[in-house]
């Protein structure tokens, strides 16, 4: 039996990789703006911005155990685009050895953020992207200097109070004509709050606010990742580069932890593609700058702070990461709606035209110009019983729930616009509903998309179950 032990540890010690128990690291890079006027996204105008609200951050976690090193990162952008992403995993990966299929990268959904792709000729942004892409890939190597023995756990709280779907079915007549001129929505994105034509919501919400807890051997708080299927908050006034509700709940955790550096506090998007902070029954009265996103943020950090004290944690969990690339043709415009693109650029007088017609006109005819498929990454990672998925859209809740019925693992969530962004995912039954997440040029990829999205991402869950 001594000699037993004795091979044992002669094992271990030539074989440094492996390890018997968790071990975790955190770190967060700046990538607010360093030079101005900037470029916000996420609306049809052109919104420049000379200042910041609150700073902007790359904020990434690894782990590792058993040999298998992953990592999780989170940029504080409206989305960023594949080809951004690979490029911060091949540095991250040339300078940590971690493989590129081992890393999960997603965007808050900010919509108080630079482009994270530049416009050509644009040189201001193009330095911009391109610090965004380095500093992506630095979070990753900072969190894997830092990794150390650690404990992890995690738990699922009901939040359902600040959630709300935001795709309405109304009466007939009250929905405005769609970018294309047609009037066959069924269903509105945002309507009237308040409004006597409201029927009810076109869909579900998901209450479950997920917290994963991440502390040092000794209990010490290293790092928080958080869940919630919640766009972007908004209301951040004068036109200020901020990272909305999910840098604020990063900032308080850390405060009412106490954490100091180098903890690391993430709050994911999950399945929000359809639904957003709106009360449209109940108009709010009107709010200031910044006031709802600091009330939001507020409830869900207190919400995980006292979550933290309740978890068992546990320096058993074993980490396993899948990863796919799913091939999905893109939509193209039909003849009625290339007509109509064509005829609305010409037009002088947009008084004339729907509400953004020459925005959709000028997505119709990239898509129409454009590949005819993309290939998409999707992943799965299993931490202990917790399994997360990946997925790289804007995300029907639906889809959402229906990961977290069927999956495999003892609890699961979804991060969605991770490793890239494609647009909307509805469910198919959406589309024949309308709405402004189903319009060619909102929603990108073919309308089966989210049945085979759904069908891949569970065997993924299914193979790291094993």
């Amino acid at each position: 039996m001594a000699v037993m032990r004795w091979l044992v540890f002669l094992v271990l010690a030539a074989c440094p990789e492996v390890s018997a128990a968790l071990r975790a690291g955190a770190a967060a890079t700046d990538i607010t703006p360093e030079e101005w006027p900037v470029r916000l996204i996420g609306n049809f105008g052109t919104t420049m911005s000379k200042e910041a609200h609150d700073p902007l951050h790359v904020r990434a976690i690894v782990l590792e155990d058993g040999g298998t090193k992953i990592a999780i990162g989170l940029i504080d952008s409206c989305y960023v685009k594949r080809e951004e992403l690979d490029r911060a995993k091949a540095m991250a990966s040339q300078r940590t050895g971690i493989p590129v299929g081992r890393m999960l990268l997603s965007a808050t959904h900010t919509h108080s953020a630079p482009p994270s792709r530049a416009s050509q000729g644009n040189a201001l942004e193009e330095r911009y992207v391109e610090r965004l892409v380095k500093q992506t890939a630095e979070a990753i190597v900072q969190a894997n200097s830092r990794l150390a023995a650690a404990r992890i756990g995690w738990t699922v709280i009901p939040v359902p109070e600040e959630l709300f779907n935001r795709r309405w079915f109304m009466k007939a007549g009250s929905i405005p004509p769609d970018p294309y001129g047609q009037t066959t929505d069924i269903a509105r994105m945002n309507p009237p709050a308040g409004s006597k034509d409201l029927i009810h919501p076109a869909g579900p919400t998901d209450p479950g606010f997920s917290v994963v807890s991440v502390q040092t051997a000794d209990g010490k708080p290293l790092a928080l990742l958080a869940n919630y299927s919640l766009h972007y908050v908004g209301g951040v006034g004068g036109n200020m580069v901020s990272a909305d509700y999910f840098g604020e709940f990063s900032k308080q955790v850390g405060e009412r932890l106490a954490a100091g550096q180098p903890f690391v506090a993430m709050l994911t998007n999950g399945t929000s593609g359809d639904v957003n902070n709106i009360d449209f029954v109940h108009p709010r009265p009107r709010t200031e700058p910044f006031q709802r996103i600091g009330e939001v943020a507020g409830k869900l950090a207190g919400q995980a702070v006292a979550a933290v004290g309740r978890i068992q944690h546990s320096t058993d969990a074993p980490i396993r990461m899948a990863q796919t690339e799913l091939r999905l043709g893109y939509r193209k415009p039909t003849a009625e709606q290339l007509r109509f693109a064509q005829a609305a650029l010409r037009e002088a007088d947009e008084a004339k035209l729907p509400r953004n017609a020459k925005a959709y006109a000028e997505r119709a005819l990239r898509l129409e110009e454009g590949p005819a498929s993309a290939a998409i990454v999707l992943q799965a990672v299993r931490i202990g019983e917790l399994g997360i998925a990946a997925i790289p859209c804007e995300t029907f809740t639906e889809i959402g729930l229906a990961i977290k019925e069927l999956s495999p693992m003892g609890t699961t969530f979804t991060i969605e616009l991770a490793n890239g962004h494609y647009g909307y995912l509805p469910t198919p039954r959406h589309y024949a509903l309308g709405g402004y997440e189903t319009w060619l040029g909102t929603n990108n990829l073919e309308k089966e998309s989210a049945t085979k999205i759904l069908k891949r991402v569970l065997e993924l869950l299914g193979e790291v179950r094993k």
